[in-house]
């Protein structure tokens, strides 16, 4: 069965919110549509009202994602959606009352961030093939992922013109808009300026729009087609240099920002900076890097991560 048509339309209104008021990127977008379009067709299994659920209906739903062996992670993420849009929807005027945020969401289970290893870093900083186009520009991607914490859909964003060389920092753009600057050492920066110099203008030549591509704040990361390349494609980038490097599978691209924020915090960074350089908007969501040991941290001080070359 499917959803009512208000409760469609009202979905409908709340995803153009997110995207275009809030700036989520578009994976997050797309995860929140999906979400609430299961929550929809459940309602109208259930003969729920998906725009008047009571407490007991939001509780029944959840017991449903429980009885499927959902993962919590997962039951908690269709909750965030529920509670974001029903959070939307009242602020709006479309639903009386607000009966999602009376549902506490499941106690998550608490466990260290995965982090790339010192000899797993190197490994991959040294996949690409630095004697092609392509290969400088994985070069250039690799280092800065490193070096910025970067999300990827952050990363995908960069313009040229976002490099200031002379602070020798980048201007990064995060979830809903805001912008925060970047310091980038130095082996990434030689790494983007000898892609920008010598491999971009190559591949500029096989875009469509070559004008445009050359412009002082065109695109950083260009396809082999002259295209800005978006998260997917600097996402697949990144997967196909992992396993060339004979990194795990469970090495992501975010795993790279958690390698980040944790060798700050070995290196004797604070925690409020580090806060600030990822673009995180609670204090609460970067201490869980601090729960990585005493020892722990020690080992991962003395290792001689390329950062050391900075």
């Amino acid at each position: 069965m499917e959803p009512s048509r208000d409760f469609l339309d009202a979905l409908d209104a709340f995803i153009a919110y997110i995207a275009r008021v809030e700036g989520f990127s578009p994976e997050t977008v797309r995860a929140y549509e999906g979400h609430l379009e299961a929550y929809g067709r459940w309602c109208a299994r259930e003969s729920v009202n998906a725009l008047e659920p009571d407490i007991h209906d939001l509780r029944g739903y959840l017991a449903y994602l429980n009885r499927a062996s959902y993962a919590t992670r997962t039951i908690a993420a269709h909750l965030s959606a529920v509670r974001s849009f029903f959070r939307w929807a009242h602020a709006e005027g479309i639903v009386d009352t607000d009966a999602a945020s009376l549902v506490q969401m499941p106690k998550m289970p608490r466990s260290l961030p995965k982090t790339v290893s010192s000899t797993e870093m190197r490994r991959l900083l040294t996949a690409p093939d630095t004697s092609t186009p392509s290969g400088m520009r994985d070069a250039a991607m690799l280092e800065l992922f490193y070096a910025t914490g970067a999300r990827i859909s952050e990363l995908s964003h960069i313009d040229i013109a976002d490099f200031d060389w002379t602070t020798k920092t980048v201007r990064l753009f995060g979830k809903g808009s805001k912008e925060r600057i970047v310091p980038v050492y130095r082996r990434a920066l030689d790494a983007t300026r000898t892609y920008i110099d010598d491999a971009r203008p190559l591949l500029v030549r096989a875009s469509s729009d070559s004008a445009a591509m050359k412009r002082i704040d065109g695109p950083l990361f260009l396809s082999t087609r002259g295209n800005r390349m978006d998260a997917n494609a600097l996402r697949y980038r990144f997967h196909k240099l992992c396993r060339e490097a004979g990194l795990p599978s469970d090495i992501t691209p975010h795993v790279m920002r958690h390698t980040f924020a944790t060798d700050l915090l070995a290196g004797g960074a604070d925690l409020r900076s580090v806060q600030e350089l990822l673009g995180h908007a609670s204090l609460s969501t970067t201490t869980l890097y601090t729960h990585l040991t005493p020892d722990r941290l020690k080992s991962a001080v003395m290792q001689a991560h390329p950062r050391a070359d900075a």
